[in-house]
């Protein structure tokens, strides 16, 4: 499979000339003007010569600029179908007697993962968990299809610490849980285009009262981006009419295991009260317990 823009410079990135990195910087943060404008009109923008992202697309091992550009039309081509259009390709491409859906998508996922353990900035993702690990408190947001992501990373975290939240769930004020948000605290907002104006705005006031802000999107348009300490671009990519969020669950259990693995002994004592706590309450129970309750 060929390699994406993304791989291509992680691996080539540092011997770029400054020049060639600003191109390139430029590029992953306007996905969508790489794909639709005149080159000249990226050039005036950017800051760089036209021939600064010829030399950039050769230098990354494209056939020619047209040949990068393609690339980032097809990105943005799959990301603005409708659902209803992804549903009908899907529909055309993996209906009955066609090709098998099963290994299609997962071939996808594995990609993505690749892709992910390739691309992500480790430096960065240290920073994010050491400042989660010393924050007063830990807020989360998400909304439509990034929900259940956000709910799942606030239970696992909540098995090892107590200051993590869920900001606006159950109908609870946005506005209230946002209310003492400093620069003792930390946000976590996972979103994906269609983007909700609400996370969006949220991301804006936490970053102005000067909590560290983290997103996690799958697009490097996201406007949440801009308010981040923190941005982390995953992909998605996949033959399924919703966008994949098996790199997006994966990325949040690495967040939540370097949590705990820089704990310590805190982190283990509150599991183990956590989990003797819900068999008291009978939440859960394990075979053994079941085997003496029935006999």
């Amino acid at each position: 499979m060929n390699k994406t823009f993304e791989q291509r410079l992680a691996a080539q990135y540092g011997d770029l000339t400054d020049t060639l990195q600003g191109a390139a910087d430029f590029v992953l943060q306007n996905p969508v003007d790489m794909a639709t404008r005149p080159l000249r009109a990226i050039a005036k923008s950017s800051g760089r010569s036209p021939a600064a992202y010829t030399r950039l697309s050769r230098a990354l091992g494209y056939d020619g600029l047209d040949d990068l550009r393609e690339e980032f039309r097809q990105k943005i081509g799959r990301r603005i179908d409708k659902f209803a259009d992804r549903a009908q390709r899907l529909q055309d491409d993996h209906g009955v007697g066609k090709s098998d859906f099963l290994a299609a998508h997962l071939s996808a996922c594995q990609e993505n993962l690749n892709q992910l353990s390739e691309s992500i900035d480790h430096g960065l993702l240290n920073q994010a968990v050491d400042v989660l690990c010393k924050a007063r408190r830990v807020n989360l947001l998400g909304a439509l299809g990034s929900t259940g992501i956000i709910e799942y990373m606030s239970y696992m975290a909540n098995m090892c610490v107590e200051n993590w939240q869920l900001l606006g769930r159950m109908g609870a004020s946005l506005g209230s849980g946002l209310s003492n948000i400093s620069s003792q605290d930390a946000l976590i907002v996972v979103t994906k285009p269609p983007f909700a104006a609400h996370v969006i705005k949220a991301a804006e006031i936490a970053r102005a009262r000067g909590a560290y802000v983290i997103v996690i999107t799958d697009v490097h348009s996201c406007p949440a981006l801009s308010h981040a300490h923190a941005g982390f671009v995953v992909p998605t990519d996949s033959p399924h009419f919703y966008s994949s969020y098996v790199s997006t669950l994966f990325l949040a259990e690495v967040l939540i295991g370097k949590l705990v693995s820089r704990s310590g002994e805190k982190a283990r004592l509150r599991i183990a009260d956590v989990e003797d706590s819900n068999r008291l309450l009978s939440e859960v129970s394990d075979g053994e317990t079941v085997t003496s309750a029935t006999k």
